[in-house]
């Protein structure tokens, strides 16, 4: 597909055990790039890994927490250790929480914004530091929301998180240029992950209409976008965030008929 255009590249994917996770790292194999994983779960790591080594290139699987300075740090500097260098990071944790903003509590808000926004710091600097030191070009890449972009009712304190989250797209960025380090997000509509589906299955979350539902992106669509962020093909892209919603956000909010 890609005609092995990342060959002899590493990549680390954080949060690549399932969903646009496995997606973006099975992308990657398939392009060359040998792949480090990071998740929680060690199980559906060595599944994912298994996977990608089954595509003819190289795969470590790592299980840490990356919402720690400490955990993230680790991710990457493991990743770097048994890969032998990293030329992309991409970075795909975060969850929400459902509920309005008054019934919101404030343990609740902190864990959305360390899931969504902090730990994306903790990681950022991780690897930038890392390719500073070693002279070498980076590309990273999150993936944001559409919530950070527009309201987010229901799930306030995840929307206000991703929409920190692009502006510290920006922000790495502008700062890291000078060091060839490109920073950049990919930001989704509704993807149908399992995560979701179980949403939908236990009432957290309302299945939407027929229109958004056939606006939905799989995994592999979003997977698509991230290869393109961390691949020469935007090498002159940097502190950019690419919508993939089938256009849900391009339609006008009112009715004049």
């Amino acid at each position: 597909m890609h005609s092995k255009s990342m060959e002899n590249r590493k990549s680390l994917v954080i949060g690549g055990g399932q969903g646009i996770g496995r997606a973006a790292a099975l992308l990657l194999a398939q392009a060359g790039s040998d792949v480090a994983i990071v998740d929680t779960e060690s199980d559906r790591l060595d599944s994912v890994a298994a996977e990608v080594r089954s595509l003819g290139v190289s795969s470590t699987s790592i299980v840490t927490d990356v919402t720690s300075d400490e955990g993230a740090r680790r991710g990457v500097d493991q990743a770097w250790a048994e890969l032998g260098g990293l030329d992309s990071v991409v970075n795909i944790v975060g969850s929400s929480s459902w509920g309005t903003l008054l019934e919101l509590d404030e343990e609740t808000w902190e864990r959305d914004f360390s899931i969504n926004l902090k730990h994306h710091w903790y990681v950022a600097k991780n690897a930038a530091r890392r390719w500073i030191e070693a002279e070498q070009t980076g590309a990273l890449c999150v993936v944001g929301s559409v919530s950070g972009l527009f309201s987010a009712n229901n799930h306030g304190a995840y929307g206000a998180a991703k929409a920190g989250l692009l502006s510290l797209v920006r922000t790495a960025a502008e700062e890291w240029w000078p060091h060839d380090i490109r920073v950049n997000a990919v930001v989704p509509g509704t993807v149908l992950t399992p995560r979701i589906e179980a949403a939908w299955r236990d009432g957290s979350v309302r299945q939407p209409d027929a229109d958004v539902l056939g606006r939905m992106a799989l995994p592999e669509d979003i997977a698509q976008s991230i290869y393109f962020l961390v691949s020469d093909m935007s090498r002159r892209i940097t502190g950019q965030s690419i919508v993939v919603d089938g256009g849900a956000t391009t339609k006008f909010p009112f009715s004049l008929s």
